[in-house]
């Protein structure tokens, strides 16, 4: 089902290599409260790499319909535009990815320990993680937002 486009002229996207179909803007690294906050926009009729959070997170969808698939590719949710949802770390391994339109979504990732992604194969053998410093890195190298500040 398709919704209403959520306003993206503002938001400058970035991508990573070897992680077809999503990109992302990250809003907030705070290592002191253990907080990463970003927004994925992952691709339509497709899906991400297989992965397993390691924190705590909240979800909210802004556009489109979120798909999770279980690691053998079977459907296991649709969370359609307005979803919030709550999940705790080191839950199922899963795919995700957008239904008929590109799905925006907002991720607070809390509580992160070590790291915030496993990036998993397969077999569900760890390939890579993504940690708290990986993001901070990345939001370091992202572009300035323009300010909309009143004097």
């Amino acid at each position: 089902m398709s919704t209403l486009p959520f306003d993206i002229r503002n938001v400058i996207w970035y991508t990573l290599e070897n992680l077809p179909h999503i990109a992302y803007h990250i809003y907030a690294v705070d290592e002191e409260k253990r907080i990463v906050d970003i927004l994925f926009k992952f691709d339509a009729n497709a899906k991400i790499v297989l992965h397993r959070h390691k924190a705590d997170y909240v979800t909210l969808v802004l556009q489109g319909e979120l798909r999770i698939y279980r690691p053998n590719g079977q459907l296991k949710e649709i969370r359609p535009v307005g979803s919030y949802v709550e999940g705790k770390a080191n839950g199922e391994p899963h795919t995700e990815g957008g239904g008929d339109q590109d799905v925006i979504a907002y991720f607070s990732n809390r509580n992160v320990v070590d790291a915030v992604y496993e990036i998993l194969d397969d077999n569900l053998a760890t390939v890579a993680t993504l940690g708290i410093a990986d993001f901070k890195a990345l939001l370091e190298a992202q572009a300035p937002q323009p300010s909309t500040a009143v004097a």
